[in-house]
């Protein structure tokens, strides 16, 4: 496969991406936090790859440290900032805090479900948090379950550095993931408290058996007329 990508076999190209095309996407989701750019990468990716070919190693095993490490510096471009990916990151955990409060409207015994998605928000959220060199090692070696070789092969440094970046990228990851929880956790108790007092404050007293006839009578009179 190498040998036939790198003389231009355009029908090994098409396997390639038939192969590895949902991998790139996934991974540039995973870093750019949108759907749409991460589109836009898997696109960049692969047209890259094939200016690159002649680059490529004859011998080697899977071309997926090859096509990840492309789409991570594809990313890169799209992404100059923090500040992009962290807007990205907000919206996205904005969908993941609506998804579960559908979940909860929808089926009360599913609290588990909600959980999730909250702790999924506040990863998003936490992750946005880390400095991209922690971001990208961390998503390379834990959500792709990529060897340190193969993170290293993608990302262009030396093995001993992805290990100790990823050690400290998960750590930070767990702290700011939690604090992110705690936060959100938090609010939503307060907002469901300041709401059931409001709810208690506008409760009216229980009415006379007079008033209670009337509004019935008065809701069919309503109902009748609107038939």
């Amino acid at each position: 496969m190498r040998s036939r990508i790198r003389d231009g076999d355009e029908p090994a190209f098409a396997e390639l991406f038939d192969a590895y095309a949902r991998a790139v996407y996934n991974h540039a989701f995973r870093l750019t936090a949108d759907w749409s750019v991460a589109e836009d990468v898997m696109s960049e990716t692969f047209m890259a790859a094939w200016r690159m070919r002649q680059r490529l190693d004859v011998d080697g095993g899977s071309l997926r440290p090859w096509l990840l490490g492309i789409a991570t510096n594809v990313a890169r471009n799209h992404l100059r900032s923090n500040r992009r990916y962290r807007a990205a990151a907000t919206a996205a955990a904005a969908d993941a805090d609506r998804g579960a409060l559908e979940v909860a409207d929808h089926a009360g015994e599913v609290a588990g479900q909600v959980d999730d998605r909250r702790r999924l928000a506040a990863t998003l959220r936490a992750l946005a948090l880390l400095r991209r060199p922690e971001r990208e090692v961390l998503v390379l070696c834990l959500w792709e379950g990529m060897a340190y070789t193969d993170a290293a092969e993608a990302l262009g440094i030396p093995v001993g550095t992805v290990r100790s970046r990823l050690s400290r990228a998960r750590k930070r990851l767990a702290k700011l993931a939690d604090a992110e929880l705690a936060a959100e956790t938090g609010a939503v108790g307060a907002s469901e408290k300041t709401a059931r007092r409001s709810s208690e404050k506008r409760e009216p007293g229980a009415p006379g058996r007079q008033v209670r006839g009337d509004r019935e009578a008065a809701v069919r009179s309503a109902r009748e007329g609107n038939r």
